[in-house]
């Protein structure tokens, strides 16, 4: 089934999304069935209720771990073969209780740290538990890079150097014009875009009202609107309206949701013990930048396929490459490489508003995934914190 048949409507309850698409020529295909993907829909609501940005305390709380319940997406099963996440040594009492103080300061939900692929610390919090989920925001962005180099690594797209309308023709004619998938990946675009969680007239605040009034059409259709501030490559700037693109690119080339190609290419691979909830837009489609929830554990695996460089599902070095910094901030020690940012020390991660993450430590072999609900969308100070523990874990491991 395609992209293009999948299109939902509010009457939509449950569908059966096939697990299979066009494939590449020459592209190794896992033929084993796999239990099909399902487009379900949460009970009607009004649009002044689904204001993610400005949902209270007690509403994120809630909601952040039951998206389901409020948007409509694709529920991926768990992993047909789910990854042993064995017990390792237990993390200093030290380390432990600073770990601990992250989690009360910073309204943290879940922690886990594994080092070698071994559980080494876990611990939850707000009443999360282990068989919970909660939602990315834009750790998902790393997921949605992990499918753009799937999608190379297939075929379905040429090269990084490809111009961005020739898997969007929609764009042609907008500032898109002359900027490479490569140069959407880095986000330096050079096209204008804010990302101020706090203002509703921002760009990104503005995605849900472009949603309402364009349906199908509001990606390109708000995308379409920007307008060009430097050369492509040349400027840096975060916008989430770009890594939808990617995922509407991604869809485009290959012919299926993101969800649909992420249990082939991340779910299955990774192991995954618990199921995958991925938030649609009206074309049917997954939003790219943002809102797939799943078990802290998983966030976690995910961070482990990363670090060992993504199963043969990507290019051959590929992690390496979309963890390093393409976009360098100069003596700061941090950057951006494909939807990563980087860290001090060779270190890279997947950050979302609220207090999501995953941080990897190559050099360590550790990963370290965290699930919050944040008071506001985003803290340098509790960044800084979770840094903190972070480095101390790493300096331990010696």
């Amino acid at each position: 089934m395609k992209l293009r048949d999948l299109m939902v409507t509010g009457a939509a309850a449950i569908a059966l999304v096939s697990c299979t698409g066009t494939v590449a020529p020459g592209v190794a295909v896992n033929t084993a069935p796999l239990e099909p993907v399902q487009l379900v829909s949460p009970p009607e609501r009004d649009q002044s209720e689904l204001q993610v940005l400005f949902w209270d305390d007690a509403q994120r709380s809630a909601r952040f771990r039951d998206m389901e319940s409020w948007f409509a997406g694709h529920e991926v099963p768990a992993a047909s073969d789910p990854r042993a996440l064995p017990q390792g040594q237990p993390l200093s009492a030290d380390i432990q209780s600073d770990l601990a103080e992250l989690m009360s300061k910073t309204s943290a939900a879940g922690v886990m740290v594994l080092q070698d692929g071994a559980v080494r610390y876990e611990n939850y919090g707000l009443g999360f538990g282990a068989t919970d989920r909660w939602t990315s925001f834009s750790v998902a962005k790393s997921f949605t890079s992990t499918l753009l180099g799937a999608a190379l690594k297939d075929g379905f797209i040429a090269s990084l150097d490809d111009p961005v309308i020739k898997y969007i023709p929609g764009l042609a004619g907008s500032a898109y014009d002359g900027v490479t998938v490569r140069q959407i990946a880095t986000m330096t675009s050079g096209v204008a875009w804010n990302e101020d969680y706090t203002d509703p007239n921002s760009d990104v605040a503005q995605m849900n009202r472009y949603v309402v009034e364009y349906g199908p059409d509001a990606i390109v259709a708000q995308m379409k609107t920007l307008e060009r501030e430097a050369e492509p490559g040349e400027k840096w700037v975060y916008k989430t309206g770009e890594t939808n693109l990617i995922g509407l690119l991604v869809e485009n080339a290959v012919g299926l949701p993101l969800a649909e190609y992420a249990q082939e290419k991340i779910v299955e691979p990774t192991g995954f013990e618990g199921g995958l909830f991925w938030m649609i837009d009206p074309r049917g489609g997954n939003i790219g930048g943002c809102c797939l929830s799943l078990r802290l554990a998983d966030y976690a695996r995910m961070g482990q396929f990363a670090l060992e460089g993504g199963a043969d599902v990507v290019p051959e070095g590929w992690f390496a490459e979309a963890g390093d910094s393409l976009v360098d901030f100069g003596d700061t020690g941090f950057g951006y490489g494909y939807q990563w940012w980087t860290f001090p020390g060779g270190n890279y991660g997947a950050q979302g508003i609220f207090g999501q993450a995953i941080t990897i430590v190559p050099e360590k072999n550790l990963v370290v995934a965290i699930v919050s609900n944040w008071p506001q969308a985003t803290s340098s100070d509790n960044r800084a914190m979770a840094r903190a523990v972070v480095e101390k874990i790493a300096a331990a491991s010696e």
